[in-house]
């Protein structure tokens, strides 16, 4: 079960402009092979399936937590694709002008075709994420050894969509995500270090361009965030700790484990865009469920 918290992991700042084209490329870290979407499911599956789980407890708690903030991770993404297609369209509710006119040349159509002008739940040429993408072959060590591969190929893919999209929107989300993958790439190579002895935590940074060099993962790292790994549970996957621990392979400092999750921010106000019929229920009246909150006591 996951606690959901009404929080995103991060701050975004409202972009000047609509970028609809950014948000297309950003779409690569949402859906792509080596996605947010991709990296959830493969921990979520490998931590449902896991046996033997009672005698390898800690790998079990690591695997899960990491999953867990993955979710977040998804959040994260999907709201900078929101934020940079902001704008595209004109809002109002007359068609005969043609409001969606400026989606035209945009290149992934499906935010104004099959969507509000929103995220989905595809790549940056508008495949959709498909499950193939899921390896969960059971045996540890090489179910380890891809998500360590996996995290790898992530972090490329978030370093050249950061080169594309020059957007303050898309880039903070990018530095951010640059630190938090960076801990689970160290997580999955500390596994493997525990599982064979092998010193997989030589191996990184891979791409070998350190974090230091992009300004928005840098103040998350000069915080300690690449440091931390969260249980994302009140109680619960503490023995990951058994694993993330001792020094950080780049800097030397200690590795933390903190339970429960990342404070997060208020979500960003994603506005009605009547010209997509988002939300509708124009006949909806808020002030219908007053008396019933008054009575149950919930502050509206």
């Amino acid at each position: 079960m996951i606690h959901r918290i009404d929080r995103l992991a991060l701050e975004l700042p409202t972009p000047k402009n609509a970028s609809p084209n950014d948000a297309a490329a950003v779409q690569e870290l949402l859906g792509g092979k080596y996605g947010e979407m991709s990296t959830l499911m493969n921990y979520t599956f490998q931590s449902f399936n896991f046996r033997g789980r009672k005698r390898l407890r800690p790998f079990y708690e690591l695997v899960a937590s990491i999953a867990a903030e993955e979710y977040s991770h998804i959040e994260a993404v999907s709201y900078a694709i929101n934020l940079l297609l902001t704008g595209t369209t004109k809002r109002g509710h007359d068609p005969e002008p043609g409001p969606l006119q400026g989606a035209v040349d945009a290149r992934n159509s499906y935010h104004f075709l099959s969507s509000n002008q929103a995220a989905v739940p595809y790549d940056s040429m508008g495949n959709p994420w498909t499950g193939q993408y899921v390896h969960n072959s059971g045996n540890l060590k090489l179910d380890l050894l891809h998500n360590f591969f996996l995290e790898c190929g992530a972090r490329a893919n978030k370093m050249r969509v950061y080169e594309m999209v020059t957007d303050p929107t898309a880039r903070e989300m990018v530095g951010y995500l640059l630190v938090r993958g960076g801990v689970h790439v160290v997580a999955y190579a500390r596994a493997l270090e525990y599982l064979t002895g092998v010193e997989v935590t030589k191996l990184v940074p891979v791409p070998d361009l350190s974090n230091k060099a992009f300004k928005e993962a840098r103040k998350h790292e000069e915080k300690g965030l690449h440091r931390k790994l969260y249980t994302f549970s009140d109680e619960d996957y503490m023995q990951a700790g058994l694993i993330w621990n001792g020094p950080h392979p780049e800097d030397g400092q200690p590795l933390e484990v903190v339970k429960g999750s990342v404070e997060g921010v208020p979500y960003p106000d994603l506005e009605e865009e009547p010209q997509l019929n988002s939300p509708g229920a124009e006949d909806y009246d808020p002030d219908m469920f007053k008396d019933i909150a008054k009575k149950l006591g919930i502050k509206l």
